[in-house]
């Protein structure tokens, strides 16, 4: 039974030695057991223990270590190592006692000195070529257990093995970019080797990307993040004093390619197809180019179209274009790890290589004779073949067909006399090229020719005069040449001298910039006196001159205003309010007049624009009002004299206030209203007048009337003792005036008047200074309550009356007489 029990629990009941086993205790727990013996005749009693006894393994020294091994040997030292024994003895180990013996001793002596727990342990001090054999021993608490099995003899020399290696690669390893990739082994040898690793030869060094890591018996590269240039022959060698070795892999960091290597090339150019090529990416990705992608666009348009994405060659057809068209190419290279960036071309218009020539420049004409003439021209751009032979063609300017001039072929001068002409027609010339494609576009046709013999200089001009001048300038007159010398006056050249001078200057520099009869001759002096003179030119060049007969004197011709007036200054101008008012005028006269406008003889208000002219003048008012109105005068004036008109202008706007608004006739119910029209209509007839009263208790203004064309109105329909406003307007064709409105309010009572006199006046009594007096109401009381009577007396034979007092009944005693 466990010792805080009570009940007792069989454990066999069949035992007929005298010990037993008891299986199914708990360890740590205290039990009490007893024993009894058993015949046929029955149990008898149970002997039990005295004392509790706890169950718990029995404690033991340990058992031998195991796997005693040699680690290391040098010429004075031996490291071992081992593991613990498979059974402790029940209790922790404490320390490991290491002991050794001598080759030719009977004992073995303790190696270590101190407590020692680690399984580990060199033993220095040896002398080299002593052979030793050791052991080693557990301990715990009951004591020294079994030494392990003996080491072999070991002699104290320094051991030497060759290096070994042993790799977890093989010889080719392909790896993504981008992604890490490492290479791992195991080594040995003695003493320790170097390791050392190389891609291509080079010695690798640790970076942000590379790592490597070497322990006793296993060395790693790692690379991080691989890139192209990862990709190499990598070496690992493993040296010490007896030799090396060394291990290879070959690794290829993959990629899609870089882009084809450009220029494009075209090769062929036609209108509806191309050919290009190109060269390799310089970087495969690591990976046989397997195919080139190929796509053409338009260069209006941005959608690339495919051609072929399975050619393996550096050229291609691109077929299916559209002529005059010009085109991009872009060329992909793919691998078996991707695509590359693409490769564009230049633009490329789709064309046939070699076509028919270009057509020339516009050929010169020279050597025009009445019935031939020479065609010059440049030799145009060949299409890409030899021209073969120049065609040249005339027409009459007025024609529509050209005319070959000749069927021999004209090659290679790139002129031709053209015979036959008919004298005195107008031609034109056009030239075309043609090679072994065909005939090119024929030339702009020349500059039109008649046939005629070459042109003579004109004859002077005819009658060159002064027409008019000003004080610096002169305008000169003339006819035409009596002869033009076969050939068309281009224009005349004019020119000019100041008198006492010898060099005459020129007016204007080229013919053809005075092609009439006329011309201004400017800049001049005013006060100086010139001589002009005319020269006609045509293209064979300039005539004689000929002369104005008198010098001029340069000063202004005297000549008074003149005022042409526009419909807008008629004798009245209506213009409505808000609008734009413009009045204008055409003035004339030399020199050209001093113009200014007035208002009413006053300056004219600064928002109007006045514009002058060198032939009139304008002014306009933005955003009329009614004040814009009035009469406005335009007056010219030079020393010849002066001019002057006006017109009156009216601004169409609403009327201004009503005058003099009155009130009259005040009643319980009703007021009469009068006023006067207002100053100013507006430009137009008053058409009515609107009258609104407003109760001064209230903010809103009530119609009375809107139609009224009287200046008076009848307000009806007031209430009794209610104060009130009233206001009138008046209203024309373009809208209502501003209201006048009364000064003070209006009550709406009736009027008072003084009431009538008192009745039946008499005395009642009298005393010798006083007398008493009463009367009766008066008839009216002049519409308002009587609120007194006044009382007054007068001596017999006297003037005036003396107010004696006021008093509110209806009697009273007057005292003091």
């Amino acid at each position: 039974r466990e010792s805080d029990h009570r009940a007792w629990t069989p454990v066999t009941y069949t035992v007929t030695r005298q010990n037993a086993t008891v299986q199914g205790l708990t360890e740590g727990k205290a039990y009490f057991f007893r024993i009894a013996a058993e015949n046929i005749i029955g149990m008898g009693p149970f002997t039990e223990t005295p004392k509790e006894l706890v169950i718990k393994d029995p404690i033991t020294v340990p058992d031998r270590p195991e796997d005693l091994e040699v680690k290391a040997v040098t010429k004075n030292s031996v490291t071992l190592t081992w593991n613990p024994p498979k059974y402790n003895g029940g209790s922790d180990i404490t320390m490991y006692v290491l002991e050794s013996r001598l080759i030719g001793k009977e004992k073995f002596h303790r190696v270590t000195k101190e407590k020692m727990l680690d399984r580990k342990y060199t033993v220095e001090g040896l002398k080299e070529g002593d052979t030793f054999e050791y052991r080693v021993s557990a301990c715990n608490i009951v004591g020294q257990g079994k030494p392990s099995f003996c080491t072999k003899p070991i002699t104290c020399k320094d051991e030497i093995a060759p290096p070994t290696l042993d790799l977890d690669f093989r010889d080719k390893l392909i790896v993504r970019v981008g992604e890490a990739f490492s290479l791992t082994g195991r080594y040995s040898g003695k003493p320790a080797p170097k390791v050392t690793w190389l891609r291509d030869d080079i010695v690798l060094k640790e970076d942000d990307r590379t790592k490597i890591k070497t322990t006793p018996t296993t060395l790693c590269l790692g690379i991080l993040k691989s890139v192209r240039e990862d990709s190499g022959k990598y070496c690992v060698t493993v040296e010490n004093s007896t030799g090396s070795r060394k291990g290879y892999c070959q690794v290829n960091v993959v990629d899609r390619p870089s882009p084809p290597v450009g220029p494009v090339i075209f090769d062929e150019v036609h209108k509806d197809h191309m050919v290009v090529s190109w060269k390799p990416p310089l970087d495969d990705g690591g990976s046989e180019i397997t195919n080139y992608i190929i796509e053409k666009k338009d260069t209006h348009r941005d959608l690339w179209m495919p051609v072929t994405s399975a050619t393996v060659k550096t050229t291609c057809k691109i077929p299916k274009l559209l002529e005059g068209r010009e085109y991009q190419v872009r060329i992909y290279a793919e691998n078996l790890y991707g695509i590359s960036d693409p490769l564009i071309s230049d633009e490329m218009k789709a064309k046939d290589r070699f076509s028919v020539p270009d057509a020339p420049e516009q050929p010169v004409i020279k050597d025009v004779t009445k019935d031939s003439a020479v065609v010059v021209w440049n030799k145009p751009y060949d299409g890409g073949k030899p021209i073969t032979t120049y065609i040249v063609e005339k027409k009459e300017t007025m024609a529509t067909r050209w005319v070959r001039v000749t069927k021999d072929p004209i090659f290679p001068s790139t002129q031709f006399k053209v015979p036959d002409l008919l004298e005195g027609c107008e031609y034109e010339f056009r030239v075309s090229a043609e090679n072994e494609i065909g005939v090119g576009d024929p030339s702009p046709p020349s500059k039109p020719i008649f046939a005629r013999d070459p042109v003579a200089k004109p004859s002077p001009p005819i009658n060159p005069e002064a027409v008019d001048k000003t004080k610096n300038s002169v305008d000169l007159s003339w006819h035409p040449p009596r002869h033009d010398g076969n050939g068309k006056i281009i224009g005349y050249l004019v020119e000019y001298q100041k008198v006492g001078d010898e060099d005459w200057k020129k007016a204007n520099l080229t013919a053809d910039s005075c092609p009439e009869t006329k011309f201004k001759v400017t800049g001049l002096t005013e006060g100086l006196t010139y001589k002009f003179r005319v020269k006609a030119v045509n293209a064979a060049g300039e005539s004689e001159p000929a002369y104005v007969p008198d010098p001029v004197e340069v000063k202004d011709r005297l000549e008074p205003p003149e005022l042409i007036l526009d419909a807008n200054m008629a004798r009245e101008q209506h213009v409505k309010a808000g609008d734009t008012l413009r009045l204008s005028a055409v003035i004339k006269g030399v020199p050209f007049p001093k113009v200014s406008w007035k208002k009413e003889d006053q300056e004219v208000s600064p928002k109007a624009d006045i514009e002058v002219t060198g032939v009139g003048s304008k002014l306009e008012i933005r955003n009329t009002v009614h004040e814009d109105g009035g009469v406005y005068s335009l007056t010219v004036e030079n020393p010849a004299g002066s001019k002057t008109v006006s017109v009156k202008v009216v601004v169409l706007d609403t009327p201004g206030p009503p005058r003099n608004l009155q009130i009259s006739e005040v009643r319980s119910d009703s007021c009469y209203l009068t006023w006067k029209e207002p100053e100013d209509d507006g430009g137009s007839v008053i058409t009515n007048y609107v009258v609104e009263r407003k109760d001064v208790a209230s903010a809103q203004w009530l119609p009375i009337s809107s139609s009224s064309k009287k200046r008076s109105h009848m307000a009806k329909y007031l209430i009794e003792g209610t104060q009130y406003l009233f206001r009138v307007a008046a209203e024309n064709q373009f809208g209502r005036g501003p209201y006048v409105e009364t000064i003070k309010p209006i009550k709406a009572i009736d009027p008072l008047h003084p009431p009538g006199p008192p009745k039946n006046l008499h005395h009642v009594d009298v005393d010798k200074t006083e007398v008493s007096l009463v009367w009766n109401r008066p008839d009216r009381d002049g519409g308002a309550e009587i609120t007194g009577y006044l009382v007054e007396y007068q001596e017999d034979g006297a003037e005036e009356w003396t107010k004696f007092q006021t008093v509110p009944m209806l009697d009273c005693v007057v005292t003091g007489l």
